[in-house]
């Protein structure tokens, strides 16, 4: 799917090398020294530094000592840990329920979740991908990624700083040891493979390195902007319109509408060469060929779009085309954002509480509404694991290699059934030990684009988004051999990479992934949901989507009526969660075989 390049690999080795310390005079800032987001700068003598405490409520020469008010807020907030735990109490579930039924309680409660999470993420961003400290493309420059954490300085001892290694281990045994799957691993929470697809499909959207550049760089917008539907630009959009009744150009395929072939509608896409033409599907985003998965969900919003035109036209008989076609739209971007938070966010939090899509509890607080992407959301956002070895659609066994760009299988088998047979399926485990063999070299390309990034450390990020770090390798994976083989490795727990570190955690209890995931992955969705123009006071009302009726298709949106409303006859199952899934059906500690760690690294 996806293989090393050679400028890549030179860039690696550059980075190799610049790693290496060119003089004796060690740079004070590679200890990270300065805590609790406090920036480290170095001084006039070598080897000395000065920590700037400004505005983040600490003091010191490290910024270690909190203010009185901020010691108090700290000595009453619980533990990141402690609050999962509440939340997905079964003993406390009771108060949850009542919660949940109460409307000023749960407005209240959203309120302070959208809050809580936003504000753990630097808006406007400090820090972007090709300087090492701030500057305002951090922020104007939308080539770019933002990034949270400054890299590791290049003249540093080790690659992480002043811990582990001065060479960081081979990534080709990297991904032998510790991250090819030898047999499928099943996700513990019964997560589907519909589910799967959702989450690549959604995230494509604004995840779009610029693989000719860099993983520095992106190629499109930093938000949600249902751009996977519509295209890439101006151009594209206009490609895939039909300019009749503002509705995208469909064909007709076995009684069923998809969208056209890349011979009428010429958009760039990424298929391979000598793929037959009559395969070739022009869709908003170049990746969605590769999988049927992908293209499922794009045939159902290109038909939910053409749904809504059909209804706007009907309230507003005087519109024109550019009208209805520029509404609904906005239509699709809100019920996304329902779909996502209502649907997905809530399966992926597992919570007591219902997380619900309410842009009105957060009219009147101090808000941003603009996003940008960060490159450590990129990396922790590879969930290949996912993916499963074969898929059983009506029964039939497609092993992956004859369903990666097999889009014939969705016309073959009927959007119902594939979309039945994709919510009775049961996606992979993220965690280790579970990339197959089509996904494994996203995985070392993500590790080399980390090291080419110079991310810092998985206990630098878990202290910035106020973990407490690990403090050793057995607290991290949860058992002994692990750790074991990942100190042989590493050296030092405040060494392991930041991706490496993500797939070898623990899952937190009731959760798909282990608590680094969760804590920094769920400010960045939040952020970058709620930041969306259309939740704004300005666009959050009936007049912007043509009045109560389309107000009301975006209220009312799930994932289930989107495919019910979308496919003919009656509706199949429409699940994120496997309908046969049972709390602790899966023994995830006897899913995955050990290897004897090599005497080669």
């Amino acid at each position: 799917m996806v293989t090393l390049n050679s400028g890549l690999i030179v860039r690696l080795l550059f980075v190799t090398l610049v790693f290496l310390p060119t003089t004796n005079a060690e740079n004070g800032c590679c200890s990270f020294p300065c805590q609790n987001k406090g920036i480290c700068l170095t001084g006039k003598t070598p080897g000395s530094y000065t920590c700037d405490c400004s505005n983040i409520d600490f003091y010191g020469k490290n910024c270690e000592t909190p203010t009185l008010v901020k010691r108090i807020k700290l000595m009453l907030r619980p533990s990141s840990d402690t609050l999962h735990n509440w939340l997905v109490s079964s003993s406390l579930k009771w108060i949850w329920d009542i919660i949940n039924n109460v409307e000023f309680l749960h407005n209240f409660l959203m309120k302070r979740i959208y809050l809580l999470r936003s504000n753990v993420v630097d808006s406007p961003p400090l820090y972007e991908t090709i300087h090492d400290y701030p500057t305002l493309d951090a922020t104007t420059n939308t080539t770019l990624y933002a990034r949270t954490l400054p890299p590791v300085p290049l003249d540093c001892p080790t690659p992480m700083g002043t811990k582990g290694p001065k060479v960081l281990p081979n990534v080709e045994f990297l991904a032998k040891q510790f991250f090819t799957r030898t047999k499928f691993r099943p996700d513990p929470m019964g997560s589907s493979v519909l589910m799967a697809f959702f989450a690549q499909h959604f995230t494509h959207m604004f995840f779009k390195t610029d693989v000719k550049k860099g993983p520095e760089f992106t190629w499109s917008g930093h938000g949600v902007d249902v751009s996977s539907i519509y295209g890439r630009n101006v151009h594209e959009e206009n490609l895939l319109r039909s300019y009749d009744s503002g509705k995208l150009k469909m064909q007709t395929i076995n009684g069923e509408e998809y969208p056209m072939f890349t011979k009428d509608v010429p958009i760039t896409m990424g298929y391979p060469p000598n793929h037959p033409d009559t395969l070739k599907f022009a869709m908003g985003h170049p990746f969605y060929g590769l999988m049927p998965g992908l293209f499922l969900y794009e045939t159902i919003w290109m038909r939910e779009h053409n749904r809504v035109c059909d209804i706007m036209k009907q309230e507003h008989p005087d519109w024109d085309d550019e009208r209805l076609f520029q509404t609904g739209k906005l239509i699709i971007l809100g019920e996304t954002i329902k779909i996502v938070i209502e649907d997905y966010v809530e399966h992926l939090a597992n919570y007591n509480i219902r997380i619900k899509f309410k842009p009105t509890v957060l009219f009147g607080e101090s808000f941003q509404y603009q996003n940008k992407i960060n490159a450590e959301f990129n990396h922790l956002y590879h969930w290949h694991p996912l993916m499963p070895d074969e898929f059983n659609i009506s029964g039939t066994i497609y092993p992956i290699k004859d369903f990666i760009y097999h889009l014939e299988l969705v016309l073959k088998h009927g959007t119902a059934n594939f979309t039945d047979s994709l919510s009775r399926q049961r996606a992979g485990h993220m965690s280790h030990h579970n990339h197959g063999p089509y996904t494994i070299n996203v995985l070392k390309e993500t590790i080399l684009h980390g090291r080419q990034l110079r991310l810092q450390s998985l206990n630098n990020y878990r202290k910035r988004f106020n973990l407490d770090p690990y403090t050793s390798f057995e607290e991290l994976t949860g058992e002994k051999e692990l750790a074991s083989q990942l100190e042989k490795l590493y050296g030092d727990i405040d060494a392991v990479e930041f991706y490496v570190g993500i797939l070898m955690e623990k899952r937190r209890a009731k959760n798909l992934f282990g608590g680094t995931i969760v804590e920094i992955g769920g400010p960045f969705s939040v952020k970058g949901l709620m930041s969306n123009a259309i939740c704004s006071r300005h666009y959050w009302k009936p007049s912007t989507f043509g009045g109560e009726v389309g107000f009301n298709l975006i209220k009312t949106a799930t994932l289930k009526t989107l495919f019910c409303n979308n496919i003919k006859g009656p509706c199949p199952l429409v699940s994120l969660r496997v309908p046969d899934y049972s709390d602790g059906d899966v023994d995830e500690d006897k899913t995955f075989e050990f290897k004897k760690l090599d005497d080669e690294l």
